[in-house]
């Protein structure tokens, strides 16, 4: 006897679950470990978590737009995922807002100390030289 269509779709919510699970598991057990990393963990572990976290968001857009789950979420689940969709999202904003002014600043800083690296960010790049006007006065 082969399995109905809702079990077979529960036992695929059901390895999601589980896959999700040992992925929260699994990054929590190395976060002190990562965070104790060097630039190159830290690098690579941020990139790991966000390449699973646009995965995850791809997924649950994906999931918002299927119309037998658009007939079956009762508002009360939709709320529960805006309010943490919420968080989540204003929390993202201010991180990036954060990061990226913390590191223009960090820049603007090592440009005035004469500390960018001249391979990365060669002189010609940092100031370009105003090219002679080609209209002469007589």
């Amino acid at each position: 006897m082969y399995p109905s269509p809702e079990e077979s779709f529960a036992a695929h919510l059901t390895e999601w679950v589980k896959m999700q699970k040992n992925l929260l598991e699994t990054a929590r057990k190395l976060n002190e470990s990562i965070r104790k990393g060097d630039r190159l963990t830290l690098i690579i572990a941020t990139r790991t978590a966000f390449q699973h976290m646009m995965r995850t968001l791809k997924a649950f857009d994906q999931w918002l737009q299927d119309p037998f789950i658009i007939e079956h979420m009762p508002r009360e689940m939709l709320e529960e995922v805006w309010n943490n969709v919420f968080q989540i999202f204003t929390k993202l904003l201010e991180l990036d807002i954060k990061h990226t002014s913390s590191f223009r600043d960090h820049i603007l800083k090592l440009a005035k100390e004469e500390k960018l690296n001249p391979l990365l960010w060669p002189k010609e790049k940092r100031r370009p030289e105003k090219k002679p006007s080609l209209h002469t006065t007589i």
